[in-house]
Protein backbone atom coordinates (compact mmCIF):
# COMPACT_ATOMS: atom_id res chain seq x y z
CA UNK A 1 0.00 0.00 0.00
CA UNK A 2 1.24 3.48 -0.82
CA UNK A 3 1.27 6.39 1.60
CA UNK A 4 -1.22 8.10 -0.72
CA UNK A 5 -3.85 5.41 -0.14
CA UNK A 6 -3.09 5.38 3.58
CA UNK A 7 -3.57 9.13 3.84
CA UNK A 8 -6.67 9.16 1.63
CA UNK A 9 -8.38 6.50 3.77
CA UNK A 10 -7.37 8.27 6.96
CA UNK A 11 -8.62 11.61 5.65
CA UNK A 12 -11.96 10.01 4.85
CA UNK A 13 -12.42 8.61 8.35
CA UNK A 14 -11.35 11.87 9.98
CA UNK A 15 -13.66 13.87 7.71
CA UNK A 16 -16.65 11.70 8.65
CA UNK A 17 -15.84 11.95 12.37
CA UNK A 18 -15.50 15.73 12.30
CA UNK A 19 -18.72 16.06 10.27
CA UNK A 20 -20.70 13.85 12.67
CA UNK A 21 -19.96 16.28 15.48
CA UNK A 22 -22.40 18.83 14.10
CA UNK A 23 -25.24 16.29 14.28
CA UNK A 24 -25.16 16.73 18.06
CA UNK A 25 -26.35 20.34 17.64
CA UNK A 26 -30.13 20.51 17.44
CA UNK A 27 -32.41 23.42 16.60
CA UNK A 28 -34.87 24.23 19.44
CA UNK A 29 -38.27 23.02 18.26
CA UNK A 30 -41.01 25.66 17.99
CA UNK A 31 -43.30 26.65 19.50
CA UNK A 32 -41.32 27.53 22.62
CA UNK A 33 -43.00 27.55 26.02
CA UNK A 34 -43.99 30.72 27.90
CA UNK A 35 -40.95 32.66 29.08
CA UNK A 36 -38.58 30.66 26.89
CA UNK A 37 -37.23 32.71 24.01
CA UNK A 38 -35.10 31.30 21.23
CA UNK A 39 -32.08 33.11 22.69
CA UNK A 40 -32.74 31.46 26.06
CA UNK A 41 -33.00 28.00 24.54
CA UNK A 42 -29.82 28.48 22.51
CA UNK A 43 -27.92 29.74 25.56
CA UNK A 44 -29.16 26.82 27.64
CA UNK A 45 -27.46 24.45 25.19
CA UNK A 46 -23.99 25.92 25.74
CA UNK A 47 -22.50 22.53 26.78
CA UNK A 48 -23.29 21.23 23.28
CA UNK A 49 -21.45 24.13 21.67
CA UNK A 50 -18.49 23.93 24.05
CA UNK A 51 -18.04 20.19 23.51
CA UNK A 52 -18.46 20.66 19.74
CA UNK A 53 -15.78 23.36 19.47
CA UNK A 54 -13.37 21.41 21.69
CA UNK A 55 -13.77 18.19 19.72
CA UNK A 56 -13.71 19.92 16.32
CA UNK A 57 -10.45 21.71 17.11
CA UNK A 58 -8.90 18.55 18.56
CA UNK A 59 -9.79 16.39 15.56
CA UNK A 60 -8.62 19.16 13.22
CA UNK A 61 -5.26 19.33 14.99
CA UNK A 62 -4.89 15.55 14.83
CA UNK A 63 -5.64 15.72 11.09
CA UNK A 64 -2.87 18.31 10.60
CA UNK A 65 -0.41 16.29 12.68
CA UNK A 66 -1.36 13.05 10.94
CA UNK A 67 -0.64 14.67 7.57
CA UNK A 68 2.79 15.82 8.79
CA UNK A 69 3.55 12.37 10.20
CA UNK A 70 2.57 10.45 7.05
CA UNK A 71 4.38 12.97 4.84
CA UNK A 72 7.63 11.82 6.46
CA UNK A 73 6.90 8.19 5.55
CA UNK A 74 8.28 6.56 2.40
CA UNK A 75 6.14 3.42 2.61
CA UNK A 76 4.08 1.78 5.36
CA UNK A 77 4.44 -1.72 6.74
CA UNK A 78 1.79 -3.96 8.30
CA UNK A 79 2.34 -2.62 11.82
CA UNK A 80 2.07 0.98 10.63
CA UNK A 81 -1.25 0.17 8.95
CA UNK A 82 -2.53 -1.57 12.08
CA UNK A 83 -1.49 1.25 14.43
CA UNK A 84 -3.06 3.75 12.05
CA UNK A 85 -6.32 1.80 12.20
CA UNK A 86 -6.26 1.97 16.00
CA UNK A 87 -5.74 5.73 15.80
CA UNK A 88 -8.66 6.10 13.37
CA UNK A 89 -10.84 3.92 15.61
CA UNK A 90 -10.22 6.29 18.52
CA UNK A 91 -10.98 9.33 16.36
CA UNK A 92 -14.21 7.78 15.09
CA UNK A 93 -15.33 7.37 18.73
CA UNK A 94 -15.11 11.11 19.47
CA UNK A 95 -18.58 12.08 18.12
CA UNK A 96 -20.17 9.64 20.60
CA UNK A 97 -18.00 10.87 23.48
CA UNK A 98 -18.80 14.48 22.56
CA UNK A 99 -22.55 13.85 22.51
CA UNK A 100 -22.30 12.05 25.85
CA UNK A 101 -20.40 14.93 27.43
CA UNK A 102 -22.82 17.55 26.10
CA UNK A 103 -25.88 15.59 27.28
CA UNK A 104 -24.67 14.90 30.84
CA UNK A 105 -22.47 17.90 31.71
CA UNK A 106 -25.22 19.74 33.63
CA UNK A 107 -26.98 16.65 34.99
CA UNK A 108 -26.98 15.68 38.65
CA UNK A 109 -25.94 12.10 37.95
CA UNK A 110 -23.74 10.50 35.32
CA UNK A 111 -21.87 13.72 34.60
CA UNK A 112 -18.59 12.50 36.10
CA UNK A 113 -18.58 9.26 34.11
CA UNK A 114 -19.50 11.13 30.93
CA UNK A 115 -16.62 13.57 31.48
CA UNK A 116 -14.21 10.69 32.15
CA UNK A 117 -15.27 8.96 28.93
CA UNK A 118 -14.91 12.24 27.01
CA UNK A 119 -11.40 13.06 28.17
CA UNK A 120 -10.53 9.37 28.17
CA UNK A 121 -11.35 9.23 24.46
CA UNK A 122 -8.89 12.07 23.87
CA UNK A 123 -6.34 10.28 26.04
CA UNK A 124 -6.64 7.04 24.05
CA UNK A 125 -6.34 8.99 20.79
CA UNK A 126 -3.20 10.75 22.05
CA UNK A 127 -1.69 7.42 23.13
CA UNK A 128 -2.36 5.79 19.76
CA UNK A 129 -0.94 8.80 17.93
CA UNK A 130 2.21 8.73 20.07
CA UNK A 131 2.57 4.98 19.59
CA UNK A 132 2.29 5.30 15.81
CA UNK A 133 4.73 8.20 15.78
CA UNK A 134 7.19 6.24 17.92
CA UNK A 135 7.01 3.29 15.53
CA UNK A 136 7.77 5.56 12.58
CA UNK A 137 10.53 7.58 14.21
CA UNK A 138 12.35 5.09 16.44
CA UNK A 139 11.39 1.53 15.44
CA UNK A 140 11.28 1.84 11.64
CA UNK A 141 13.25 5.00 10.76
CA UNK A 142 14.45 3.26 7.57
CA UNK A 143 10.95 3.75 6.16
CA UNK A 144 11.19 7.53 6.37
CA UNK A 145 11.56 9.51 3.15
CA UNK A 146 14.62 11.32 4.45
CA UNK A 147 17.17 10.59 7.12
CA UNK A 148 16.45 12.48 10.33
CA UNK A 149 19.05 12.62 13.13
CA UNK A 150 18.13 10.59 16.18
CA UNK A 151 18.05 13.63 18.45
CA UNK A 152 15.62 15.39 16.11
CA UNK A 153 13.40 12.30 15.94
CA UNK A 154 13.29 12.19 19.73
CA UNK A 155 12.29 15.87 19.83
CA UNK A 156 9.44 15.25 17.39
CA UNK A 157 8.26 12.27 19.42
CA UNK A 158 8.42 14.28 22.65
CA UNK A 159 6.11 16.90 21.15
CA UNK A 160 3.63 14.22 20.11
CA UNK A 161 3.34 12.84 23.66
CA UNK A 162 3.01 16.16 25.49
CA UNK A 163 -0.79 15.95 25.41
CA UNK A 164 -0.95 12.54 27.10
CA UNK A 165 -0.32 13.79 30.65
CA UNK A 166 -2.85 16.68 30.56
CA UNK A 167 -5.52 14.35 29.16
CA UNK A 168 -4.72 11.83 31.90
CA UNK A 169 -5.09 14.59 34.51
CA UNK A 170 -8.39 15.71 32.94
CA UNK A 171 -9.68 12.13 33.07
CA UNK A 172 -8.65 11.72 36.71
CA UNK A 173 -10.29 15.02 37.68
CA UNK A 174 -13.59 13.99 36.09
CA UNK A 175 -14.57 12.42 39.40
CA UNK A 176 -14.20 15.87 41.00
CA UNK A 177 -15.77 18.13 38.37
CA UNK A 178 -16.98 17.52 34.83
CA UNK A 179 -16.59 21.25 34.18
CA UNK A 180 -12.88 21.15 35.05
CA UNK A 181 -12.41 18.20 32.70
CA UNK A 182 -14.10 20.05 29.84
CA UNK A 183 -12.06 23.18 30.59
CA UNK A 184 -8.76 21.26 30.45
CA UNK A 185 -9.70 19.57 27.16
CA UNK A 186 -10.79 22.92 25.71
CA UNK A 187 -7.59 24.62 26.89
CA UNK A 188 -5.48 21.90 25.25
CA UNK A 189 -7.39 22.29 21.99
CA UNK A 190 -6.85 26.05 21.98
CA UNK A 191 -3.18 25.71 22.99
CA UNK A 192 -2.33 23.24 20.23
CA UNK A 193 -4.24 25.32 17.70
CA UNK A 194 -1.92 28.26 18.35
CA UNK A 195 1.21 28.50 16.17
CA UNK A 196 3.34 29.24 19.24
CA UNK A 197 2.67 25.74 20.58
CA UNK A 198 4.93 24.22 17.93
CA UNK A 199 6.48 27.09 16.09
CA UNK A 200 4.44 26.26 13.03
CA UNK A 201 0.90 25.35 13.91
CA UNK A 202 1.46 21.60 14.15
CA UNK A 203 2.35 19.74 17.30
CA UNK A 204 3.91 16.97 15.24
CA UNK A 205 6.44 19.21 13.54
Amino acid sequence: MTTGRLEAFSDGVIAVAITLLVLNIHVPAPPLGPGHSLAHELARNWPVYAAYVTSFLTIGIIWINHHVMIRRLREPDHMILFLNLLLLMSIALLPFATDLMAAYLKQSSGQHLAAAIYSGAFLVMALFFATLNRHLLLVKPQRLREQIPLERRRQILYRSVTGVIPYAIATALAIVSSYVTLAICAALAVFYALPISSGGGSTAE
